[in-house]
C-alpha cells in the first residue's frame, strides 16, 4: 500500500512551489524552486492519476446498490480494477528515491585491460560505440585526453558527455567489458579473450565537493612514451596529486591552463564517485550486489563476436545483434539495466 500521508506532503509541497513562484518571492531562489517544481510534476501527475482511479472505483461500488446505475457500474468496474494496480505501480515507480546524479553531465574513462593491443583496440571500439550512443541522443562528446597506440588502440581515454540525463543512461556502464573475437594481428584465426575497463563518473561541481589547495601536489611535465604520432609531446603537461587519496590525475594538452582545468574536473568527478560510494555503502550492506554498484573489477558483459553476441551477465541480458550494438544502439540493454535497480530499489523499500 502507497501511504496516504505521503501522497498529502508531496502534493501540499507541490502547491506550495507553484504559489511562491507565482507571486516572485525576491528573497527566493526561483531557480531551485523551479528545478523542484519540475522534479515535482510527474511525481504529482501520477499521485492525482491514481487518486482519481481510486475515487473512480470507490464510485462505481457505491452505484452497484442503486438498481438504475447497477448496469453501468457493473460494466466500468472491470475496467478500473484492472487500471488500478497499473496506475499503483506506476506511481511506486515515481515516488522511488532519485538519484541526485541523474540529471548530470558524465565523465567517461576507458582502458585497455587484459589483452595487449587487442584489448587496446577494444578500448577503441568502446569509445567509438559511445560516441555513437552520445549523437543519437543528441549528447556532446567531447575527448579531454586521449592516448593513442601505434596500431591505432587506445592505451586511455577521457570524455566529458553533456546532455539530458546521460549519468542516468550511462551509469550502468561501469565495469570490464570482456571481448571475443579473432585480431587483426592473428594469423591463424585463433579467437582471443581480452578486456577493457570503462568508468562512468558524475560531473562534480564546486558545491557537490570541496577539495582543500592545500590537499594538492601540482607538477608540470613533459608528456612521453610509446606511439609515435598519437602521442602529445609538450612540457605543460599537468600532473595533479590528491594527497588524502592517493588518486592522481594527468592532462597532457598544448595549454597548461588548460591543463589544470581538465585535471581538476576529472579529480573532482572521481572525489564525488568515491563519496557517493561511501554513503551508498553506508547505505546498504549489500549495495555491491546490485546493479550500478560502480565495482570496476565486475566482469559486466561480453562481446562475442563469432557468434554476433552480446551479453550483460548482471541481468543475464543475451542479444544477437552485436553489429547494432557497436553502432550505439544501447537504449534496450540501457532500459534493461534501469527496469532491473528500479525493481530491486522498490524490493529493498518494501522490505
Amino acid at each position: 500500500m502507497i501511504p496516504v500521508e505521503q501522497l498529502h506532503q508531496i502534493t501540499a509541497r507541490f502547491e506550495y512551489l507553484e504559489a511562491a513562484m507565482a507571486v516572485g518571492d525576491p528573497s527566493a531562489d526561483i531557480a531551485a524552486l523551479a528545478k523542484e517544481y519540475s522534479d515535482l510534476r510527474p511525481v504529482v501527475e501520477q499521485i492525482t492519476a491514481y487518486q482519481r482511479l481510486v475515487t473512480d472505483l470507490g464510485e462505481a461500488e457505491e452505484m452497484l446498490s442503486d438498481p438504475d446505475m447497477a448496469a453501468l457500474a457493473e460494466e466500468e468496474l472491470p475496467r478500473l480494477k484492472k487500471a488500478l494496480p497499473e496506475a499503483e505501480a506506476a506511481l511506486q515507480l515515481a515516488l522511488l528515491p532519485k538519484d541526485k546524479a541523474d540529471a548530470k553531465p558524465a565523465m567517461l574513462e576507458i582502458r585497455p585491460g587484459t589483452g595487449g593491443d587487442e584489448a587496446a583496440l577494444f578500448a577503441g571500439d568502446l569509445m567509438r560505440m559511445y560516441q555513437r550512443y552520445a549523437d543519437t541522443h543528441g549528447w556532446t562528446f567531447d575527448i579531454i585526453e586521449l592516448q593513442e597506440t601505434e596500431l591505432g588502440g587506445v592505451k586511455e581515454v577521457v570524455a566529458h558527455i553533456k546532455g539530458q540525463d546521460v549519468f542516468a543512461r550511462l551509469k550502468f556502464e561501469s565495469g570490464v567489458h570482456r571481448v571475443q573475437r579473432v585480431p587483426s594481428t592473428e594469423s591463424g584465426g585463433r579467437i582471443h579473450t581480452s578486456a577493457a575497463t570503462v568508468a562512468v563518473l558524475p560531473e562534480a561541481e564546486d558545491v557537490d565537493i570541496q577539495i582543500d589547495a592545500n590537499d594538492l601536489r601540482i607538477d608540470t611535465m613533459r608528456s612521453s612514451g610509446a606511439g609515435g604520432q598519437h602521442v602529445n609531446t609538450t612540457d605543460s603537461a599537468v600532473r595533479i596529486t590528491h594527497l588524502p587519496t592517493g588518486l592522481v590525475v594527468t592532462s597532457s594538452e598544448k595549454s597548461q591552463h588548460r591543463n589544470r582545468e581538465i585535471a581538476m574536473q576529472v579529480l573532482r568527478a572521481r572525489l564525488y564517485d568515491m563519496e557517493r560510494a561511501r554513503v551508498d555503502g553506508e547505505r546498504s550492506a549489500d549495495r555491491a550486489a546490485q546493479v550500478g554498484s560502480g565495482d570496476r573489477s565486475e566482469r559486466i558483459r561480453t562481446y562475442n563476436f563469432p557468434q554476433g553476441r552480446m551479453t550483460d551477465h548482471r541481468i543475464n541480458l543475451t542479444l544477437y545483434r552485436l553489429d547494432a550494438v557497436m553502432q550505439g544502439d544501447l537504449d534496450e540493454i540501457v532500459d534493461a539495466l534501469t527496469a532491473d535497480a528500479q525493481a530491486r530499489l522498490m524490493a529493498e523499500m518494501g522490505q
